[in-house]
């Protein structure tokens, strides 16, 4: 006995499945032909940052927006119609305004973003933000020259040296 199985869909894969099953019901019930939709994505993480592909048959690249902040891409833009007279027409393309806002996973150099159109896809390369290395700060009391330490000394700065403070009655200002 040949046992059938459907492949086991992801939650991602299965969100994905019920927001194109709405979409699908709700642009059929719209009696414009002009309802908003969303591209198709691939969304790809390496160590060194992200890839974004964007779907987008049939657009030229004037018709498209694209945003990108440090953890924030937005992409929009709009297809237009071409009307027809052609008698027994159906299309089941979709037409026009588009919008997709992706909330990225970690901070990008946003002004290192790469872009490539080619074929009806989108392809956006975002660099990670490299975490920036605070540096130590050694103060000396004596004189007023500052000077910073690389975070990758090995050793920590001393604590400065003071001569011994004559005993002064003070108040307690925080628990008064």
């Amino acid at each position: 006995m040949i046992m059938l199985t459907s492949p086991r869909l992801t939650p991602w894969q299965e969100m994905e499945l019920a927001r194109r099953q709405f979409n699908q019901l709700f642009n059929e019930l719209m009696p414009t032909r002009e309802a908003m939709w969303t591209p198709a994505i691939e969304f790809n993480a390496t160590e060194d940052g992200f890839t974004v592909r964007v779907q987008l048959p049939g657009i030229k690249a004037e018709d498209v927006d694209v945003q990108v902040s440090q953890d924030t891409i937005a992409i929009s833009g709009d297809r237009k119609f071409e009307q027809t007279d052609a008698k027994g027409f159906r299309s089941e393309f979709r037409y026009g305004k588009f919008r997709r806002v992706l909330t990225l996973p970690a901070a990008v150099q946003n002004d290192q973003v790469q872009a490539e159109f080619v074929d009806g896809i989108l392809t956006l390369t975002l660099p990670r933000l490299q975490a920036v290395k605070p540096a130590v700060v050694k103060l000396n009391l004596a004189g007023t020259d500052t000077t910073a330490i690389a975070p990758e000394a090995e050793t920590a700065p001393e604590a400065p040296q003071t001569e011994a403070a004559p005993e002064v009655e003070t108040t307690d200002v925080w628990n008064s």
